[in-house]
C-alpha cells in the first residue's frame, strides 16, 4: 500500500464518516434547501457534513487537503481526500432514503482507501487497496452474471436534460439486453452494490470524481471493473463517463456503448 495510507488509522476515519448520520437525520438541515442549477439541490446537510469531515480529518492529517463539490483543490495536489458529503441529494430532499456519504484517499493518482456509508441503513462499505472490500466486516465479491441475467443501474443525469434523447436511447438498448434497469440515483451506493452482488452494472455519461472515488476502489477490490466509455481507466481530477460492473457485464456494457455511439 502507499505511504500515508499504509500507516493510517482507517477505523478512526471510518468512524468520522459514520458520525455524519446526525446531520442526515436532522430535519431542520434537510429542509434548508437551495438550488445550484436545474434539478441540482444543495442542503445544509451537504454543507454541514463537508465542514465537519474537513475539520475532523484536519485534526488527524493536517497536511492532506480535502476535495469535494464544496471544496476545490489544486489538481497538482497528488495526495488528497475526496469527499461527497451527500451523494443522492435529491433523494435526501424527497425523503427517498437512498443517499450516502463517501470518502476516499487519493495518493499519487491512485485511490488507496475508500468508505461509502448509508446513514439510513447503517451499512458501511470499505476498502483498503490490496486488502479486499468489505460490508460491515464481511468480505465482498462481485457476482459475474451474463448481461441478460443482470440488473443494471442507469444514470440519466437529471441536470443534463439536453442529453435526454441520447441517454434514454442507450438506456433502452441496455434494457433490451439486460434483465432490468434500476435508478438508485446515488452513484456511490450503486457501485458499492455491484461489489456486494446486489446489482451487476452501472453506466452514466457524465459523473464527478467525488461521486465514484471511494466506490471505485470498493468495486475493484471486490473483483469488479470500472472504466470510462472508451474503455480506459478513470481519473479523479475531472468529470468523466463511467461504466462499472462485474467483468462480463462491464465488457458487455462497453460493447453496447461503442455500438450505440457508432450509429
Amino acid at each position: 500500500m502507499f505511504g500515508i495510507g499504509a500507516c493510517m488509522d482507517h477505523k478512526q476515519v471510518i468512524e468520522i464518516v459514520k458520525s455524519t448520520r446526525k446531520f442526515v437525520l436532522d430535519k431542520r438541515l434537510v429542509d434548508s434547501v437551495s438550488m445550484k442549477g436545474e434539478a441540482d439541490f444543495v442542503t445544509q446537510v451537504d454543507m454541514s457534513i463537508s465542514e465537519y469531515v474537513k475539520t475532523e480529518l484536519a485534526k488527524l492529517y493536517p497536511d492532506i487537503p480535502l476535495m469535494s463539490e464544496e471544496n476545490k483543490v489544486n489538481p497538482s495536489e497528488s495526495t488528497r481526500w475526496i469527499l461527497d458529503p451527500i451523494d443522492g441529494t435529491t433523494n435526501l430532499v424527497f425523503g427517498y432514503r437512498m443517499s450516502s456519504v463517501s470518502l476516499a484517499l487519493l495518493e499519487d493518482g491512485v485511490i488507496t482507501f475508500g468508505v461509502v456509508y448509508d446513514p439510513y441503513s447503517g451499512e458501511t462499505f470499505t476498502a483498503i487497496r490490496g486488502e479486499g472490500a468489505y460490508l460491515d466486516g464481511k468480505r465482498l465479491s462481485v457476482i459475474d452474471r451474463e448481461l441478460k441475467d443482470s440488473l443494471i443501474e442507469f444514470g440519466a443525469g437529471s441536470t443534463r436534460k439536453y442529453d435526454a434523447d441520447e441517454a434514454f436511447a442507450l438506456g433502452k438498448e441496455v434494457f433490451k439486453n439486460a434483465l432490468d434497469l434500476r435508478r438508485i440515483c446515488s452513484s456511490a451506493l450503486a457501485v458499492s452494490y455491484i461489489a456486494a452482488g446486489r446489482i451487476n452494472g452501472y453506466f452514466e455519461k457524465v459523473i464527478k470524481p467525488w461521486d465514484y472515488a471511494a466506490a471505485s476502489l470498493i468495486l475493484e477490490e471486490a473483483g469488479g471493473r470500472i472504466r470510462n466509455w472508451a474503455g480506459a481507466p478513470i481519473g479523479y481530477d475531472a468529470p468523466t463517463s463511467i461504466v462499472a460492473g462485474s467483468p462480463k457485464v462491464c465488457d458487455a456494457l462497453l460493447e453496447i456503448i461503442r455500438s450505440s455511439n457508432g450509429k
